[in-house]
């Protein structure tokens, strides 16, 4: 089957591998119907982002890399089934949130040596890649908000209000160059969320809050270095900050 004859049964499946799993943990949940209610439409969503960033693909395909990540979208869906009654209810999480946690952060890198593998990278598969990154930890930091406070939501929006920012201001979706601190700082974010989800972490908080502070300072020195660039008259106004490299 070629990878245009794939999308759309790789989108069935990723939906189908949610389903019922998602029935099943809320089904563990004791916070009432409401809560319920609301993380399965939350890893709805999850679901339903990762499947259209495939199925909106002009020409569409899919990859054996993009499987990967549907994978591990369909694994941050489940997260925020059972995140997200938590922040209803308040208090600590069960160990079953950081196994699913770990198993999609663990993934990270492995859709891109697949996709590197196969001869198959694109920018498309960069972008994907990247978006289940964010809602990774997005729903992360709704499940250690339950622990830690909700503070702990700044990690997971500032992406997010990043983004936003670039639909006033084009010049910063324009790319910078690859920059290995920034990605440690990513990379930091889901780990130091998982790692305050783990029960009987001393100072759990910590890890958090080292990396929000560390995440401020990223997106603080790339927006300086973005506007400074753009102010010289160097950077490309129709580049695409995010995906503009292949994974």
């Amino acid at each position: 089957m070629s990878a245009a004859e794939r999308a759309v049964p790789d989108a069935v499946a990723a939906f189908a591998a949610f389903v019922l799993p998602a029935l099943w943990l809320s089904s563990l949940s004791a916070s009432g119907l409401v809560p319920q209610l609301a993380g399965l439409g939350a890893g709805a969503l999850v679901t339903a982002a990762a499947v259209g960033s495939v199925l909106r693909r002009i020409p569409r395909f899919s990859t054996p890399a993009d499987r990967v990540t549907l994978l591990r979208a369909v694994l941050v869906a489940l997260c925020a089934v059972v995140a997200v009654p938590h922040l209803f209810a308040g208090g600590g999480t069960d160990l079953l949130l950081p196994v699913l946690g770990w198993a999609a952060f663990l993934l990270d890198g492995v859709d891109g040596a697949v996709a590197r593998r196969t001869g198959t990278a694109s920018p498309a598969g960069a972008r994907f890649d990247a978006a289940t990154d964010a809602a990774l930890v997005l729903v992360l930091s709704v499940a250690a908000a339950a622990v830690a406070g909700y503070w702990t939501l700044a990690i997971g929006g500032m992406y997010y209000v990043f983004v936003a920012a670039g639909f006033f201001r084009p010049h910063l979706r324009a790319t910078l160059p690859p920059s290995f601190s920034r990605k440690a700082i990513g990379a930091f974010q889901p780990f130091a969320l998982l790692v305050a989800l783990l029960p009987g972490i001393p100072l759990a908080a910590a890890f958090p809050a080292l990396a929000l502070a560390l995440l401020t300072f990223s997106f603080t020195r790339d927006v300086v270095q973005l506007e400074t660039r753009h102010r010289a008259g160097l950077l490309h106004p129709g580049a695409a900050r995010t995906g503009s490299t292949v994974r």
